[in-house]
């Protein structure tokens, strides 16, 4: 993380949403899997402000429903929250039978910007670097399919990312005073990450990093690898045939003037 990066030629924009329909085709498939047999999804989504995240998840989630595939972005836990077991907040946001849920960043604040911004103790973060591969072996133990993404951009991207940012008015919320102090703490959260992965990268939830410097690039490769991860099978329903709507018999309509519509501008 901080190294330069051999930059990669950019994908056609055809060939880029060719592929893109194509795996979420895949993912339509396998939610329908996932619904019919009862399995739970957890999708970590972690790493740099700006790497990308976002973007991902919503591709991953456009043509999925959401009341079977869920995104939590949690904002700052409440004075209330910061009283209870550090993941009690977490937990209740887990899948049921038949869900998935992609957390837009996770458990993993206390290992990342909670431990460079200086907001929990050092026995808070000592105490979370050994508990937290315990709390994942028994996620995965209670049958939950857990996924962690590392989205890995160079300083240099993501410099090009923020100054993008403060041009563009649609994308200026994503540029929170947290994120601009991390500009200035750029090797801090470099070691950090180093720390969080020699402690949370175990066997059962490794961590999977990203290259995102190229953004179409970075959204293909993580769903390919997430397919990939997901034993589904293809078990689409047949064909659907629309059956004919019966005639209005004895229905009246009542006046279009009693309803208030929308002014017609366009």
């Amino acid at each position: 993380m901080g190294h330069k990066k051999k930059r990669a030629k950019k994908i056609d924009n055809a060939l880029y949403e060719k592929e893109l329909l194509r795996l979420q085709n895949e993912l339509v498939k396998m939610q329908e899997w996932v619904k019919t047999e009862g399995i739970k999804i957890v999708v970590v989504f972690e790493g740099r402000d700006a790497a990308g995240k976002g973007g991902v998840i919503k591709r991953m989630t456009q043509h999925l429903n959401p009341r079977i595939c869920r995104v939590a972005a949690l904002p700052s836990p409440t004075e209330r929250e910061t009283t209870q077991w550090y993941f009690q907040r977490y937990v209740s946001h887990l899948p049921a039978a038949g869900e998935i849920v992609f957390f837009d960043r996770s458990w993993y604040n206390r290992a990342g910007v909670e431990r460079v911004m200086g907001f929990c103790t050092e026995d808070e973060y000592s105490e979370f670097l050994r508990s937290c591969p315990e709390f994942e072996r028994m996620l995965v133990r209670s049958g939950i399919i857990l996924i962690k993404y590392w989205f890995s951009v160079s300083d240099e991207e993501q410099d090009k990312r923020f100054k993008s940012r403060l041009l563009e008015p649609l994308k200026r919320w994503k540029l929170s005073p947290m994120d601009l102090e991390s500009r200035t703490r750029w090797v801090q959260y470099s070691k950090a990450k180093d720390n969080m992965f020699a402690h949370t990268d175990i066997k059962q939830a490794p961590w999977f990093a990203v290259n995102s410097d190229v953004k179409k690039h970075a959204r293909l490769n993580c769903i390919t690898h997430f397919l990939n991860q997901i034993p589904y099978k293809d078990i689409s329903p047949e064909k659907i045939k629309l059956p004919e709507r019966p005639s209005a018999t004895g229905y009246v309509r009542p006046p279009i003037t009693d309803q208030t519509f929308v002014p017609e501008i366009y």
